[in-house]
C-alpha cells in the first residue's frame, strides 16, 4: 500500500482496529488520490501564474534610467536584509534587479486589474517554496538563524530552480525571458520578505 502520512489524531483513529471497515485501503487510497490531484492542479495554476508574470515582464521596458533616485529602497532595507541574513553569491543579483521593485508592483497590480493575475497568490507559492527550502537546512531548533545565514545562497538557488522547473516545460516562453523574468520575481519576493528572513528590528 502507498505511503499516506496522517496527522497524530487521525492515525489513531484509522489505525484503530474497531474502525477497519470504514477506513478500507480503497478509501484511503482514494483519499490519496483526491489529494495528489488537487496538489496538482494548484500546481498547474502557480505555474500558469508565473507563467503570466515571466510574460508581462519580458513584454515591458525596464528601463535604468527611470530608476537612478533609489530612495524608494530604503524603507526595504535591501543591505541590512542581505547582511543580516549573509548573502554572497547573490548579492549582485538582488542590486542589480531590486530597481525595477516600483515597475514591478504597478505590472502585478496591471495584470491583476485585468483579472488574469493574482500577486498574493504568487508570493505564497513563492513563500512556499521558501519554507520547504529553509526546512531542508533546518534539521533542528538549535540557532535556526545561523543555519539559514550558512545556506542563505543555496536556499535562494534552491527557490529559483524550482520555479524554474514550474515554468520551463512552456515552450511558448523563450529561455532568456524565462531567465530574466525568474530573476526579476526572485528579487521582488526577496524584497517583499517572502524569501529568507527579515532583520530584526530594534
Amino acid at each position: 500500500m502507498p505511503l499516506i502520512l496522517l496527522c497524530d489524531e487521525c492515525h489513531s483513529i484509522i489505525d484503530n482496529k474497531e474502525n477497519e471497515i470504514k477506513y478500507s485501503v480503497s478509501l484511503l487510497k482514494q483519499w490519496k488520490k483526491n489529494h495528489e490531484s488537487k496538489q496538482l492542479t494548484r500546481l498547474n495554476s502557480n505555474s500558469s501564474l508565473l507563467r503570466i508574470a515571466i510574460n508581462a515582464i519580458a513584454n515591458v521596458e525596464l528601463d535604468d534610467k527611470y530608476y537612478d533616485n533609489v530612495d524608494y529602497l530604503k524603507p526595504f532595507r535591501i543591505k541590512d536584509k542581505i547582511e543580516y541574513n549573509s548573502i554572497k553569491r547573490n548579492i549582485s543579483l538582488i542590486e542589480e534587479y531590486s530597481i525595477f521593485y516600483s515597475k514591478i508592483n504597478s505590472l502585478y497590480n496591471e495584470l491583476e486589474l485585468q483579472g488574469s493575475f493574482k500577486k498574493e497568490k504568487l508570493l505564497r507559492t513563492i513563500k512556499l517554496l521558501y519554507v520547504k527550502s529553509k526546512g531542508a537546512y533546518i534539521r533542528t531548533d538549535d540557532n535556526p538563524m545561523n543555519l539559514i545565514r550558512d545556506n542563505a545562497d543555496n536556499i535562494i538557488e534552491d527557490v529559483e530552480n524550482k520555479l524554474l522547473e514550474l515554468i520551463e516545460k512552456d515552450e511558448a516562453i523563450f529561455i532568456e525571458d524565462i531567465s530574466f523574468g525568474i530573476s526579476i520575481i526572485m528579487v521582488d519576493a526577496f524584497m517583499r520578505c517572502k524569501i529568507l528572513e527579515e532583520p530584526i528590528k530594534l
